[in-house]
């Protein structure tokens, strides 16, 4: 019950990419609102107000939400816009020194005959889904001006129609490697750039440090890097120790809502990287708790919330529900988990390809521009006092804006065209 492939999984050949339609399992829609319709909730206290999420969602959000999900979302009038925006492919890849892989892709290819192969990378508890508002214009910009992107969006393993892997070690290594195979291999593109946010971030990060050949210049709306020392980058360091007279406005409230997420919000993080499965047990069988774990997530995290309409958020929930939720979750431990320090790790090494920086006021984990230096090679930094963690979603004009004008700029032109 739940994903649908159009031939067997076993029966694909390397590197061989196979037309794909979102379809999913009628039997599990039918199951998921038998689901909805036996779900309880606790009382709420009375000392928490509506607007008073300091004990998690709010059952009354959870509730309309869940009511929503049983009686109106119209799964398969989300499949038809997701399969009208996107063209959809399943492919194996065979991952040196872990194995098979299958991946699904979506690939929209510009009619500009310079446009550049641009990878879009999501995080959790985002998807491909993230880019449905951005892909039409950075592919067929209306402005001969604006320049234009082959537009290649890839699901990670395990979430929504990306094959839940059927062993350990899929972090963002691997999938960095997979994604690299991908471009080059699959699409046949030599040389690409690279956007990402959340576990997206990890991953092209990854990329651009494994093959710093392949990968020209990147774009990220979350920067988790640790904050500079002494040794590491003495001039900021020193800023920071005098932070009260050095730092702007934005830069106090961007550490402000950096050490909120440390201390209040990232108890789920904690969970997921250690004992994934047995929340995976809880939140697969049951979509409102699903629904209530992510709910908070876009409560907490996101800024535009009126970009959010009911169907947008049970679409992004079902890209996770469609599989059972564990897969993603197990992500967290292969990324965080184990003693390793995988994801840590990607922004502990220098990126030299130009990067580009968006940040915007409520996204979790940034940080100032001089902490960021320490481990890229800055080139464009942008600062929003409206927008979360979700900007592609939230504020899909600003991300467009940035991406084109990063893109196109001298440093990352420069990068794109050597040999």
């Amino acid at each position: 019950m739940g994903l649908k492939s159009p031939i067997p999984l076993e029966d694909m050949k390397f590197n061989v990419p196979v037309p794909y339609s979102l379809h999913v399992d009628r039997d599990l829609l039918e199951v998921t609102k038998a689901k909805l319709s036996l779900s309880r909730y606790p009382e709420e206290q009375t000392d928490f107000n509506e607007n008073n999420w300091g004990q998690g969602a709010k059952v009354s959000r959870v509730k309309q939400l869940a009511e929503f999900w049983k009686e109106e979302y119209d799964w398969e009038e989300e499949e038809r816009r997701l399969n009208q925006a996107f063209n959809h492919f399943l492919v194996k890849l065979n991952v040196p020194g872990y194995g098979s892989l299958v991946l699904h892709y979506t690939h929209t290819q510009s009619s500009r005959p310079n446009a550049i192969p641009l990878l879009f990378s999501h995080g959790w508890p985002g998807s491909f889904v993230e880019a449905v508002r951005v892909v039409s214009p950075l592919t067929m910009p209306e402005s001969a001006n604006d320049p234009a992107f082959h537009f290649v969006a890839p699901s990670i393993p395990g979430f929504g129609f990306s094959p839940a892997p059927t062993k350990s070690g899929v972090g963002p290594n691997v999938v960095a490697h997979a994604y690299k195979i991908l471009m080059t291999e699959v699409l046949g593109y030599p040389k690409f750039v690279t956007q990402g946010g959340d576990f997206g971030s990890f991953i092209t990060r990854s990329i651009a440090i494994q093959y710093p050949q392949v990968v020209r210049a990147q774009h990220l709306n979350m920067f988790p890097v640790a904050p500079p020392t002494l040794w590491s980058a003495p001039r900021a360091y020193l800023r920071w120790c005098m932070s009260a007279l050095t730092y702007s406005e934005f830069e106090h409230q961007a550490l402000k809502i950096r050490r909120n997420f440390e201390q209040d919000q990232s108890g789920y993080l904690e969970e997921q990287k250690t004992r994934p499965q047995t929340l995976g047990v809880a939140l697969g069988d049951s979509p409102v708790g699903l629904l209530a774990w992510f709910v908070e997530k876009f409560h907490d995290w996101g800024d535009v919330h009126e970009a959010f309409n009911d169907a947008d958020i049970i679409t992004l929930v079902m890209m996770h529900w469609i599989q059972g939720a564990t897969p993603g979750l197990r992500f967290y431990r292969e990324a965080f988990g184990r003693g390793e320090r995988e994801a840590e790790k990607t922004f502990e090494t220098y990126v030299a390809a130009p990067t580009g920086v968006s940040m915007y006021a409520k996204e979790q984990l940034h940080c100032p521009r001089d902490w960021a230096a320490q481990a890229a090679n800055i080139q464009f930094w942008k600062e929003y006092e409206r927008g979360g963690h979700f900007s592609s979603l939230e504020r899909p004009e600003v991300f467009v804006q940035d991406v084109r004008a990063f893109f196109s700029s001298v440093a990352a032109l420069k990068s794109y065209a050597r040999e």
